[in-house]
């Protein structure tokens, strides 16, 4: 072999030795991406409570449940069900909206004594950075049937001091896509979707507590609340103030998205630049991560960021 082709090979086994190097750190870098996903479970028969923004001819009614994030996540996906009447034409359903809240006393004034307890419920109100609404493009929907004939034992919808009685409908399936992803730090949250349907209500329906598989159990679950805009800003326990069987429920929501171990912390001066950088290395690049995450663009993820950060 002369001397050219021993320079030639040997470039070529180092060239082929990079090569490997390069698709392992690629490999390593994609396994880090944690997929999150969270669901207190499916439905169980037992409640479903109102859910709707205000109408003519109807008031505001929130049903919220929580759930707890070990680490900050980047949520692009949520599933809500639901019952509507029977034979409902799934394109009555207008709009959808999700609000998170933190856990009472975060965001709230003191107890106002018009409710037995606002101990683990929702704050007064939302975080304002959380809020998607697909009237305003921060969010897509879909709905299919799931069953055509399912039944709960009871309902909370106008007068939500009081059960009324059950009724028979169908369930649904909203599959919420967020086209601005939620960023959230660690903490306790409680999700509430209200949904918009013409001429009728969307009942939130209800799941076990304690949680069983399969759904995901956490320490300190807490139960579903729910008030109207006459309550407003106080909430009452579906299960203890308003259900005097004894039991307590979660409700049937789903929530996707990714974590994010390394990112920076809200309020602090380099959480965005910190946020970044970490995204960029758990997916590669930036623009790796936006597609990835869902968002439209790199300034749109910059702009999340941003928001998560409070700056």
């Amino acid at each position: 072999m002369n001397d050219l082709s021993q320079q030639t090979e040997k470039h070529l086994k180092v060239f082929g030795c990079a090569a490997m190097i390069a698709s392992v750190l690629l490999i390593a870098q994609l396994a880090t991406a944690q997929t999150f996903s969270f669901s207190p479970g499916d439905p169980d028969g037992k409640v479903g409570a109102s859910s709707r923004p205000a109408s003519p001819g109807k008031i505001e009614t929130e049903t919220a449940d929580d759930f707890v994030l070990q680490q900050t996540q980047i949520i692009n996906k949520a599933t809500i069900k639901g019952l509507l009447p029977a034979d409902t034409d799934l394109t009555k359903i207008k709009d959808v909206e999700v609000e998170i809240y933190h856990v009472f006393p975060v965001d709230s004034a003191p107890a106002s004594g018009h409710v037995p307890s606002r101990t683990n419920s929702p704050s007064d109100v939302e975080i304002g950075t959380a809020t998607r609404d697909a009237n305003s493009g921060t969010l897509k929907f879909s709905a299919t049937v799931e069953s055509a004939s399912f039944s709960v034992d009871h309902t909370v919808v106008n007068d939500i001091t009081h059960g009324q009685p059950g009724l028979t409908g169908e369930e649904v399936e909203i599959i919420i896509m967020f086209t601005t992803p939620i960023i959230l730090p660690p903490g306790n949250y409680f999700f509430r979707p209200e949904v918009l349907v013409t001429g009728a209500d969307f009942l939130f329906l209800s799941v076990p507590r304690p949680i069983v598989l399969p759904g995901n159990a956490f320490v300190g679950d807490r139960q579903a609340w729910i008030r109207n805009s006459g309550l407003s800003p106080d909430w009452l326990r579906i299960g203890t103030d308003i259900m005097a069987d004894g039991d307590t429920f979660n409700m049937a929501f789903s929530l996707n998205g990714e974590a994010v171990p390394n990112a920076g912390t809200p309020g602090t001066a380099n959480c965005k630049g910190k946020t970044v950088s970490a995204l960029s290395q758990q997916f590669g690049t930036i623009d790796d991560a936006t597609g990835a995450l869902g968002f439209s663009s790199v300034a749109a993820l910059q702009d999340g960021v941003a928001l998560f950060c409070g700056r």
